[in-house]
């Protein structure tokens, strides 16, 4: 496919906007909702290839970390389901649910309360727009279990989003975030180690993978 461009929705760069800058104090959250969509993914596969075997994963189903303090990236990648370009316009670029007004409400209404926030984007499923609360720009490289084409999503959080073809050899989704200046804190392994053993509560230990050669865990 050629490379094609789109604009968000309205709500959906309202809710980026809200997110992105209520949150300012608390941006650590990001690397909670990637992990613990890329968790979901592990499990959306998991369950597929207990039936049918097209499903099954070549290596253990697994979440890993990288940073790349000269190019200024952390990534987050796993073996999971995967998506296509369809997914990836359903879940990347658009907020098509009924409570996206009540969402909004409820988080200009509590702005003043961290807690009540991130419990808000936990509960309406748009955690993974946190992504640009320390990213300039984030690409999403994805390939669908049972698929043999790869895409990947480009986004700097502010008018749109881009989508063309992408080489992944396995199913599952890299999430490559491109850090502000303000945010290079989250390219150092304590850093991110620390903020990885606070977030198992929610990720099964069993997903996490290594950074860098080193347990994160």
């Amino acid at each position: 496919m050629t490379i094609e461009n789109r604009a968000f929705e309205a709500d959906t760069s309202k809710i980026l906007d809200i997110v992105i800058h209520s949150l300012y104090s608390n941006r650590e959250i990001f690397l909670r909702e990637l992990i613990s969509n890329a968790s979901d993914a592990l499990d959306k596969r998991r369950f597929l290839a207990a039936t049918d075997q097209l499903y099954q994963a070549e290596q253990e189903l697994q979440i890993h970390i990288k940073s790349d303090k000269k190019a200024k990236t952390l990534i987050i990648s796993d073996n999971g389901i995967g998506m296509d370009s369809d997914d990836m316009v359903s879940s990347l670029g658009t907020i098509a649910r009924s409570g996206t007004q009540n969402f909004i409400k409820q988080l200009e209404a509590s702005k003043k309360n961290e807690e009540s926030n991130i419990s808000l984007i936990g509960q309406f499923g748009v955690g993974f727009y946190a992504a640009f609360m320390v990213a300039e720009n984030v690409d999403v490289i994805s390939k669908k279990a049972n698929s043999e084409k790869a895409f990947r999503w480009h986004s700097n959080g502010k008018t749109g989003f881009s989508l063309d073809n992408a080489e992944r050899s396995e199913a599952g989704t890299d999430i490559i975030l491109h850090l502000k200046k303000d945010a290079k804190e989250f390219l150092e392994e304590q850093r991110i180690s620390y903020m990885v053993k606070n977030i198992l509560i929610i990720c099964p230990p069993q997903y996490i993978g290594k950074m860098q050669k080193r347990a994160l865990c």
